[in-house]
């Protein structure tokens, strides 16, 4: 069954075959969902029920994944221990191709120290992520404190907010100097703010197309960011009309433009990137959109800079 179209062609829901060369992949974001285990809470996957390693792999199957690196998915605080725990314990297991975790943590605990140091000699845990209730949490001194504490632990700290907050992220990350930053979902530009700049996409600021290209022009301009490619696919309306190489490549190329190609990496966001299509369409249209640049600064995208961000053995 046709589920969705790029440049003008229809493609199957299962196939996998790629646009372009097979070119190795490490899938900077990757989730998955153990309900029994945790109680996801902070968003509903594609469906109710557990997404394992056995769907991931099947889901990456002939996209030549050769590393995957596991994001924290909210569970509740007394059990982001237990997470980064099973998340270690899977990057052990060579049978997958889990090699990194990025785990929950609060970044504005006076613990965060005493938390963090458990997995400081971790080769498995790359870095955090955390979320912030309001835009002036973002410059709280402990929140400052303690992302230098991160930086000095040679982990890494991500993050998906308000495109409207960008501003007091790019101001934060200047005060941590030491530390990465990396940006998510291609810090939520709507790629119909692009194509659909009217009605709702006008008055809505997360919509806004000014306010995040502004934005992302202020968290770029600092040189310890990096940006992940994603989150384009699930914004869409309406699957069957708008998810075209043509309407999603506005908001990749600006991210592109922003941070240059040494600081870009391909994320999947499996499963909730099922909410649209499967990875393997994802993939696809990417390399759709990409298909003009360079072999070099496509690699860069899919593999090399994630080698260099999370600190992977080739």
């Amino acid at each position: 069954m046709t589920v969705a179209s790029f440049a003008g062609r229809p493609f199957l829901s299962s196939d996998k075959k790629s646009s372009g060369k097979l070119l190795p992949i490490i899938d900077t974001h990757q989730h998955l969902c153990d309900f029994e285990r945790f109680k996801v809470g902070w968003c509903t996957p594609p469906l109710p029920r557990n997404f394992n390693m056995e769907d991931y792999l099947e889901a990456v199957d002939g996209l030549n994944v050769i590393k995957s690196v596991y994001v924290e998915v909210g569970v509740a605080p007394e059990n982001r221990r237990a997470e980064a725990l099973y998340a270690i314990e899977l990057c052990k297991d060579s049978s997958n191709p889990m090699v990194g975790a990025v785990i929950g943590a609060d970044i504005g605990s006076a613990d965060f120290e005493e938390y963090m140091s458990e997995f400081k000699n971790s080769p498995y845990i790359k870095g955090i992520r955390s979320g912030f209730r309001s835009s002036d949490e973002l410059l709280n001194d402990q929140v400052v404190k303690n992302m230098r504490i991160l930086g000095s632990m040679n982990f890494s700290f991500e993050f998906s907010l308000s495109p409207k907050w960008l501003p007091q992220m790019a101001e934060l990350t200047g005060l941590c100097p030491n530390t990465l930053f990396i940006v998510e979902h291609c810090g939520r530009g709507d790629p119909q703010a692009f194509y659909k700049p009217w009605q709702k996409f006008l008055s809505n600021p997360e919509l806004d197309q000014q306010i995040w290209l502004a934005g992302m022009e202020a968290i770029s301009s600092k040189k310890n960011t990096a940006c992940k490619i994603s989150n384009v696919v699930t914004q869409v309306l309406d699957k069957a009309k708008d998810l075209t190489a043509k309407n999603l490549a506005p908001v990749i190329n600006e991210c592109f433009n922003f941070f240059g190609p040494d600081r870009v990496m391909f994320a999947g966001d499996w499963p909730w990137v099922l909410k649209k299509v499967e990875l393997a369409n994802w993939v696809n249209i990417l390399k759709e959109v990409i298909i003009k640049r360079s072999d070099e600064d496509q690699k860069k995208l899919f593999f090399d800079n994630a080698l260099t961000y999370y600190r992977i053995k080739e």
